[in-house]
């Protein structure tokens, strides 16, 4: 046996405790099979064109799937509805998704319910907030100033997430009642896919929209919008994609989901490492096959070279993350849990769910582990971790219902 399956034989999968760890599905899939090798030797991997789909098209690019014996095909989508359904329906194996996405289909909101899995966090902040032109020439520059003139001036004023239950939804939300602006009855949002933000706000169908990059710099270098903040002001290291799957696809696959998670975070630990690789990634993935944009657009921000296209320019050194020596990547429980809140705070969810049962189902804590061993990366010490956003309120995970139920600003 070569030295790589046999630690990987030996490590990993011998022991008890690890074993007992996993669902009784998972555990007896793992041991049907007879040996680590992966069930499915080529993986489907769905994709939206944003620059956090970078570690799952890279992980192929550059090799790191065939090093624990797979293929992994990146998957173009239009939307994060299509992206849905080929989880939900097994078009797809696996794909870059949307944390709050795979809660909600998980809870029965947003689509229909399945069992779902995710696998590990794509990356850490790079989102924005980008406000149109016109509410610049109103002289709004940031959230103080949009709720000051939407308390002047009454009006429809409509704003546009990507996904229903998603991360920019959320962190839309979130960020409009922290400057006490209700995004259910101060203003009207709408859904759009990423690709389609700036094209619709230059024809007026918005006036400020969430999303991930580079539809940020896009909107700048067209001169049809400018960043009002971005997501890591709101929340520092906050959770954004996972690879999420469903439950049943990784009973079935549970060894081919390990190397995809292994082979992926070397992926992601290779564009953290220099700028040098990051310059590459931003050029593979602006190709027409991927993003489909200028390199430029998508690098600078990749960088942490900031310009939010009114005068302000600066170096980030919380810009998107893809490692960070693994604190990227590890599905914590309270990142999935915080995604339940915010369902909760605005009535997506009718009652207080089991909030950390919930994320202890979907969250595959041993599977990552398994993948993080493999790729020899570093595990973090807890399950759970503390932030504080932006309204200076600290989330840690513990009393999710009253935490819940505390924000002014909610559904009621």
């Amino acid at each position: 046996m070569e030295p790589r399956r046999k630690f990987l034989s030996d490590s990993l999968l011998g022991g008890a405790a690890l074993m007992a760890g996993l669902s009784p599905g998972i555990r007896g899939a793992v041991w049907a099979a007879g040996s680590d090798a992966p069930e499915k030797k080529e993986v489907k991997i769905g994709f939206i064109p944003l620059t956090d789909c970078a570690s799952v098209v890279m992980a192929a690019a550059k090799g790191f799937d065939k090093k624990y014996g797979i293929t992994i095909v990146p998957s173009k989508e239009a939307s994060w509805a299509a992206v849905r359904d080929k989880l939900v329906n097994g078009e797809l194996d696996a794909s870059h998704v949307l944390y709050g996405l795979i809660y909600g289909v998980q809870m029965g909101i947003g689509g229909p319910k399945k069992d779902m899995a995710v696998l590990m966090n794509l990356n850490h902040n790079g989102q924005a907030f980008c406000l149109s032109r016109k509410l610049y020439d109103k002289g709004v520059t940031d959230a103080t100033s949009l709720a000051a003139l939407i308390k002047k001036e009454k009006g429809e004023y409509t704003f546009a997430q990507t996904f229903p239950t998603g991360t920019h939804a959320m962190w839309l939300y979130y960020w409009l009642a922290t400057y006490g602006i209700n995004p259910f009855t101060d203003v009207k949002t709408i859904t759009v896919p990423p690709p389609q933000m700036v094209a619709n706000m230059r024809v007026g169908n918005m006036d400020g929209y969430c999303v991930g990059e580079p539809w940020h710099v896009r909107a700048i270098v067209d001169k049809i919008g400018f960043t009002a903040e971005t997501t890591q002001g709101l929340w520092k290291d906050h959770p954004e994609k996972t690879l999420g799957t469903t439950m049943e696809w990784l009973q079935k696959n549970p060894n081919t989901a390990r190397a995809m998670t292994a082979a992926i975070l070397e992926a992601g630990r290779w564009i953290d490492a220099s700028d040098a690789n990051k310059k590459e990634t931003a050029k593979v993935i602006a190709e027409k096959s991927y993003v489909n944009t200028d390199v430029d657009v998508i690098e600078g921000r990749m960088l942490g070279q900031y310009d939010n296209g009114i005068g302000k320019k600066w170096q980030d050194p919380n810009n998107m993350k893809f490692f960070n020596d693994g604190a990227v990547n590890f599905p914590y429980l309270s990142d999935g849990m915080w995604f339940m809140t915010q369902h909760r705070r605005w009535g997506l969810l009718k009652e207080d769910p089991d909030y950390l049962a919930v994320a202890k189902k979907v969250n595959q804590i041993e599977i990552y582990k398994e993948a993080a061993a493999a790729a020899k990366v570093n595990l973090p010490k807890d399950v759970m971790r503390t932030s504080k956003l932006i309204d200076g309120v600290v989330w840690d995970g513990k009393d999710p219902a009253k935490y819940a139920g505390g924000f002014k600003v909610k559904v009621a």
